[in-house]
């Protein structure tokens, strides 16, 4: 074979990321060895996989179908090197995990314990984030998405899900009143979300359907953040199981319009890039986070 597995992954990593000098820092090589491996396997395969302007790398037709194969020969290359690693030891090394802040604070953190127990060897990395990040400019291995995905490119495996519930504090009901129906929340402070929007709709059953968009009174970016505020008693807010289970149980948070709400569940996935056989630790920590989630339910 006169191509390089260097040379693959080089193109694989420019097209991934977008340009040569993010290929580069992900690879920890130089620019200019990036620009060189890429000039020959052009010039091994007579062809121009990419055309190269001052804004921006395109593929061409070639490219693209030569994308695809150079995918599948790494991703084998991969699972080959995974399955020798797990016949001589267990699984080990560096995981990184991103979730949203909540997310993280409330589920993640609490199992981290008895993932450390089981699987001593893997480093963990836990990275915060509300919004939605590139997994390959924060070299991340694994990030945790609630509510439906939009990313096609990311591979996906689903982990659970978790109910939304309309939610007040009992001294907020105490001062404001207690909604009785989906129409009197127009006359109450409404907590909501600066993005996205979709988080604004609210699965109550009312007239016109079973969605009901709320105008918030008070935003913010974090679900913690409205939580906080709700248990401060300064509003009412829509918030998933996971965040609240511990206030509901001491009744700091008391849920409202039972019979209008909708059974909504947000669904709960790990995204990442592979396709073929996810390395052991990777996979390991995915199967524990999925068990534990599946007993939350």
């Amino acid at each position: 074979m006169k191509t390089t597995l260097d040379e693959l992954l080089a193109f694989i990593r420019v097209v991934d990321s977008g340009s040569i000098t993010a290929a580069a820092e992900h690879l920890a090589q130089t620019t200019s060895a990036i620009s060189r491996s890429l000039s020959r396997l052009e010039a091994k395969l007579e062809v121009t996989l990419l055309r190269r302007t001052t804004r921006r790398l395109e593929l061409t037709e070639e490219g693209r179908a030569f994308l695809t194969q150079a995918r599948k020969i790494v991703d084998a290359v991969d699972e080959a090197e995974e399955q020798m690693a797990l016949r001589r030891q267990k699984p080990a090394g560096r995981l990184r995990v991103n979730a949203a802040a909540p997310f993280m604070l409330h589920v993640v953190a609490p199992l981290i314990s008895g993932f450390r127990e089981r699987y001593p060897d893997i480093q963990l990395e836990l990275h915060s984030s509300d919004q939605i990040i590139d997994l390959l400019e924060q070299r991340t291995d694994v990030a945790i998405r609630i509510g439906a995905l939009r990313d096609s490119t990311l591979h996906a495996r689903p982990l659970g899900s978790n109910r939304l519930r309309i939610l007040a504090s009992p001294a907020y009901l105490k001062a404001h009143g207690t909604p009785r129906t989906v129409d009197e929340l127009s006359h109450h402070s409404l907590l909501g979300f600066t993005q996205p929007t979709s988080l604004n709709q609210w699965p109550l059953r009312h007239p016109l359907g079973d969605s009901w968009a709320i105008s918030a009174d008070l935003s913010a970016s974090s679900g913690e953040t409205l939580r906080h505020l709700a248990l401060a008693g300064v509003g009412i807010v829509c918030l998933a199981d996971f965040m609240t289970q511990g206030d509901r149980a001491r009744g700091d948070l008391v849920q409202l319009l039972m019979r209008d709400t909708v059974e909504v569940r947000q669904p709960i996935h790990a995204v990442y890039y592979r396709n073929t056989a996810l390395a052991s630790r990777i996979t390991c920590f995915l199967d524990y986070l999925s068990s534990q989630l599946g007993q939350l339910e």
